[in-house]
C-alpha cells in the first residue's frame, strides 16, 4: 500500500459569492461586472472621511433565500462588524463583516458522487462586502489598483471539515453555484470572479477521529485550480508527516503555472483582526413575515426536481443530473411533460436535440419552441406517423427552422409521414430482395437474423416512410415463401 493511501484529507471550504444586486452593499454605485478601472466608485466605496455606509436591503434578502434553501437557521437579529487589516486594494482598512452574529448557522447540501451520497454540513453564511482588485501584470515596476469590485455584496458560506477529496469539493462547488442560480441570487461564473473559495486543507490518517493541523489555500477561482490545489497540498503534508516534520498553520498560495502551493503568511487568528462592531450599522433585526414571504417564494430546489425526475418520471440518475442542471432547462422539462406521459422520449428529445440546438440559450426565451409542439413531436414518433430516425435527422431541423408550424403539418407538407401501403411497400420489399439474393439464400440456409437487415433496407429505400409493423409483415411472408 502507498503511503499516501494511508491517509485521507480533511477539508472545510469558504466560499465567497458575490450577489447579483444592483448596487453595492453600502451604497449606490454600479456592482455590475466590467466597466473601465475605478469607474463603479464613490467616496463611499473609496473609503473617504466622514461617509457612511447604508445597507442595501436586496443582499439581505438574497441571504435569508440562500440560508432557507440550505436549511439553516436564519438569525431574527443579525449584525455587523469590522475586520480590520491593511491592503492595498482595502479602501477603508477595514472591511464590513459579520463576526458574531452572522445571518445565519447550520444547514447542508448533499452530494451526489458516484457510487455514494454525501452530506456537506454548513456552518455558517454570513453578509459583508468584497475588497477591489490588484493588478501586477500591465505596469513593470507599479501595481495598479482597480476599486470597481469595492464594497460589491458577497455572502461567504463556511462549511465543516465534511469534504474528503479533491471530487468532492469539486461538486460541493458545482451544487452551489446550481443552488444561486435556482435562487437567482448570483451567477456563480468563477471566471468573473463570482464564486471563489479559500480551502482548508488537513490529513489524518484513516480511521483517526483527530483534525490534523489544517493550511488555508486562498482564492482559489475556478474548479480545475481547487482540485490541482487540494492534490498538491494532501500529498505534501502527507510528505511532512512521513518525514516526522510538524505542519505548519498557514496561508498558502496557488500557482496554477507551476501546480505548487506556497506560503504567504501565518495564518490570522480571529484576534489578529480585532473585529468590533461596526459603529456606523445598528444591527438587522429581521420580521417574521418578511422572512416567510421569502420562504414562500422559493422555486423548486435542484435537489426536489432531481428527486422528482428520478422517482415520478423515472429517469435515469445521469438524464436527470442533465435537466436539472439548469434553472431554465428543468422548468422546461417540466413544462414538457404536462403535454406527454412518454417521459423518457421527451427527456431524450430535450437532451440530445434541443440543448444542442440552443446552447447557452434559455428555452423559456424562445416561445416558439413550446412544449406544446414538442410534446406533438414526440407523439408522432409514438403513434408510428414518422419514424424515431427521419424525425430526429430531418423533421426536427425543419422544426428549428419553422417553429410556428405544427409538427404533424410540417411532416406532411415534407412528405415525412410513414405508410402502410401494402401496394407502395411490396414493390419495395420486392425490390431489397431481387437486390440481395445472396443474403436471401443465407436467409434460407438458417440465418433468420437477416431480417433486420432487410427491414433496414426497405426503410432506406422508402426513406423512412415505410411503416414498420406492415414492412416487416410483408418482409417474414416473402422471406417464408422463399424457403
Amino acid at each position: 500500500m502507498s503511503i499516501y493511501q494511508k491517509y485521507e484529507p480533511v477539508i472545510g471550504l469558504e466560499i465567497h459569492l458575490q450577489l447579483s444586486t444592483e448596487s453595492k452593499a453600502f451604497c449606490a454605485d454600479d456592482a455590475a461586472f466590467g466597466g473601465g478601472p475605478n469607474t463603479h466608485v464613490s467616496a463611499i466605496s473609496l473609503g473617504h472621511p466622514g461617509t457612511l455606509p447604508r445597507l442595501n436591503k436586496k443582499q439581505v434578502e438574497y441571504a435569508v433565500r440562500l440560508g432557507l434553501a440550505l436549511g439553516s437557521k436564519i438569525n431574527m437579529t443579525n449584525a455587523f462588524d469590522r475586520k480590520n487589516y491593511f491592503y492595498t486594494d482595502l479602501p477603508k482598512g477595514y472591511q464590513i463583516t459579520q463576526d458574531k452574529l452572522p445571518v445565519s448557522v447550520g444547514g447542508s447540501l448533499e452530494l451526489r458522487m458516484e457510487g455514494y451520497r454525501r452530506t456537506v454540513r454548513i456552518h455558517h453564511i454570513h453578509m459583508e462586502e468584497d475588497a477591489g482588485k490588484s493588478i501586477h501584470d500591465i505596469a513593470p515596476n507599479h501595481s495598479l489598483i482597480d476599486l470597481n469590485r469595492a464594497g460589491v455584496p458577497l455572502l461567504e458560506i463556511v462549511s465543516e471539515p465534511d469534504l474528503r477529496s479533491a471530487e468532492e469539493v469539486d461538486a460541493f462547488m458545482t451544487a452551489m453555484r446550481q443552488l444561486a442560480r435556482y435562487l437567482e441570487i448570483s451567477d456563480g461564473n468563477m471566471q468573473e470572479g463570482s464564486m471563489r473559495c479559500d480551502v482548508n486543507v488537513s490529513v489524518r490518517k484513516k480511521g483517526d477521529t483527530r483534525l490534523g493541523e489544517r493550511c488555508e489555500i486562498k482564492n482559489v477561482n475556478s474548479m480545475r485550480y481547487a482540485r490541482q490545489a487540494i492534490e498538491f497540498e494532501t500529498k505534501r503534508q502527507i510528505d511532512l508527516l512521513e518525514n516526522g516534520e510538524e505542519i505548519s498553520r498557514e496561508t498558502l498560495n496557488f500557482n496554477p503555472a507551476t501546480g505548487v502551493t506556497t506560503p504567504m503568511r501565518d495564518k490570522e487568528s480571529a484576534h489578529d483582526y480585532r473585529y468590533f462592531p461596526d459603529p456606523d450599522l445598528p444591527p438587522v433585526v429581521l420580521e417574521d413575515d418578511w422572512v416567510d414571504g421569502i420562504k414562500g417564494s422559493l422555486p423548486a430546489l435542484p435537489q426536489v426536481l432531481f428527486e422528482k425526475f428520478t422517482h415520478e418520471y423515472q429517469l435515469s440518475d445521469y438524464d436527470a443530473s442533465l435537466l436539472t442542471a439548469e434553472k431554465s432547462w428543468a422548468l422546461y422539462f417540466e413544462a414538457f411533460v404536462k403535454h406527454t406521459q412518454h417521459f423518457k422520449a421527451a427527456a431524450n428529445l430535450t437532451i440530445n436535440k434541443l440543448m444542442p440546438s440552443l446552447g447557452e440559450a434559455s428555452p423559456l426565451e424562445d416561445a416558439s419552441i413550446t412544449p406544446g409542439r414538442m410534446a406533438a413531436f414526440v407523439q408522432l414518433i409514438e403513434d408510428g406517423k414518422v419514424s424515431a430516425s427521419v424525425a430526429y435527422q430531418r423533421l426536427f431541423p425543419a422544426l428549428m427552422e419553422q417553429p410556428e408550424k405544427e409538427p404533424l403539418a410540417l411532416a406532411q407538407s415534407l412528405n415525412l409521414l410513414q405508410t402502410a401501403d401494402t401496394g407502395f411497400l411490396e414493390k419495395i420489399v420486392d425490390d431489397v430482395m431481387a437486390s440481395n439474393p445472396d443474403k436471401v439464400k443465407e436467409f434460407q440456409n438458417g440465418k433468420k437474423g437477416l431480417i433486420g437487415f432487410f427491414m433496414g433496407e426497405v426503410m432506406k429505400a422508402s426513406k423512412g416512410k415505410a411503416e414498420p409493423k406492415t414492412a416487416n409483415e410483408l418482409i417474414a411472408k416473402k422471406l417464408a415463401k422463399q424457403v
